[in-house]
C-alpha cells in the first residue's frame, strides 16, 4: 500500500475516484482538483482529510497547485451529451497533456482511459488484448467520448516521451463497488429491487466487471509498472460476465427474479471482454470475483 507519499487525483468526487482517494488518503497527502460543480461534492472530498482545489482542465490554469507531486492519478474526464468534439478534445486530451506538463516532475502518472477507446467486433465474446484495434463505441448518452479518450490515450503517450514521465494508461472496464458508488452493476441491482427491467444494449452483453477493493488494490502496483514509453494496460476483472448472467444473479439474491430488456444499439461494443494477463502480470489476481462482489452491494445496500 503506498504510504508516505503526496498524490494528486484529479475528479475525486467520481465514481471510481471517491472511494480510491479515501482509501489512499489514510496513509498519504493527497491532494484532489476538479471543478467542484455539484453542491456539496467538494466539501464530502475535504471531509476525507484530502487538500482540494478548484480547477477546470480545460483552461490549463494551475494556480495555486503545487507541482512536486511523487504520483499523479488522472481520474477526471468529459463524459457529456452532445456533439461538441471540440469541448470534449479540450477537456480530455489537451487538459490531460496540460496536467502532465505541470506535474511532470512526479515518479509516475496513471492515467485512467476506457475499454470504450476499443473497436466494436461482432463477436460478445472477442477478447481484447491492449494492441486491438482502437474506434468509436458509438456511445448513446456520450457521443463524443470514444474518440475524445483516444485522443488522451495519444497526449499521454507524447507526455510520457517528451517529459521522460513514466506514464501508465489503464483502460478501465465495468467497475462498480461498495461506498454508494455501485456503477453499472448497482445501477441494475436497483432496478431489479424496483421491480423494473434490467435494460441493456445485446444478448448476450459482456462485461469484464472489476470491484472497487481491487481497484484500490491495484494502483500501487499499476503506478509501479508506469513507463517511458508509456505501458497501456487493460484494467478490469478477472471474470467475463454478461449482463444477463449478473442480472439473473441479483434476482436471486433479491428473491424478486429479473427481467432483462434488450435494447439493440447498432455500432456499438457488443462486448467488452479484456484479456487480463497484462494486468494480472503486474497486480496478481483479482481478490473479488464476480459473485463475490455483487453479493457483497446487495448486502451493503440491503
Amino acid at each position: 500500500m503506498l504510504s508516505g507519499e503526496k498524490i494528486l487525483v484529479t475528479g475525486p468526487a467520481g465514481q471510481i475516484a471517491f472511494p480510491l482517494t479515501q482509501y489512499l488518503a489514510r496513509d498519504n497527502e493527497v491532494w484532489g482538483i476538479a471543478r467542484f460543480g455539484t453542491p456539496g461534492e467538494r466539501e464530502r472530498v475535504d471531509a476525507l482529510g484530502v487538500t482540494t482545489r478548484r480547477v477546470d482542465l480545460a483552461s490549463g490554469e494551475f494556480d495555486g497547485l503545487p507541482d512536486d507531486f511523487t504520483y499523479v492519478l488522472h481520474l477526471a474526464a468529459f463524459l457529456g451529451e452532445g456533439l461538441d468534439y471540440d469541448h470534449a478534445l479540450r477537456v480530455n486530451a489537451e487538459g490531460t497533456g496540460l496536467l502532465l506538463q505541470h506535474c511532470r516532475k512526479a515518479k509516475a502518472a496513471l492515467v485512467m482511459s476506457t475499454a470504450s477507446v476499443l473497436k466494436p467486433h461482432e463477436d460478445p465474446h472477442h477478447v481484447y488484448r491492449e494492441d486491438a484495434p482502437l474506434g468509436d463505441a458509438n456511445i448513446a448518452y456520450a457521443q463524443t467520448y470514444s474518440v475524445s479518450k483516444t485522443a488522451e490515450e495519444a497526449v499521454a503517450r507524447y507526455c510520457a516521451r517528451a517529459f521522460d514521465l513514466p506514464v501508465v494508461i489503464a483502460r478501465m472496464n465495468a467497475s462498480y463497488g461498495s461506498y454508494g458508488n455501485g456503477g453499472l452493476p448497482g445501477i441494475h441491482l436497483a432496478a431489479v429491487r424496483a421491480g423494473e427491467p434490467v435494460v441493456t444494449r445485446w444478448d448476450p452483453c459482456m462485461y469484464s466487471p472489476i470491484h472497487q477493493d481491487d481497484i484500490n488494490t491495484q494502483t500501487e502496483a499499476l503506478l509501479g509498472a508506469a513507463s517511458v514509453p508509456a505501458t497501456v494496460v487493460n484494467w478490469g476483472g478477472d471474470e467475463p460476465v454478461s449482463v444477463q448472467e449478473w442480472a439473473a444473479y441479483m434476482g436471486e439474491l433479491t428473491g424478486k427474479g429479473a427481467t432483462v430488456e434488450v435494447r439493440e444499439q447498432p455500432g456499438t461494443l457488443r462486448g467488452q471482454v479484456l484479456d487480463p494477463t497484462r494486468r494480472r502480470s503486474i497486480t496478481g489476481p483479482c481478490a473479488v470475483d464476480w459473485r463475490t462482489g455483487i453479493r457483497r452491494i446487495h448486502d451493503e445496500t440491503a
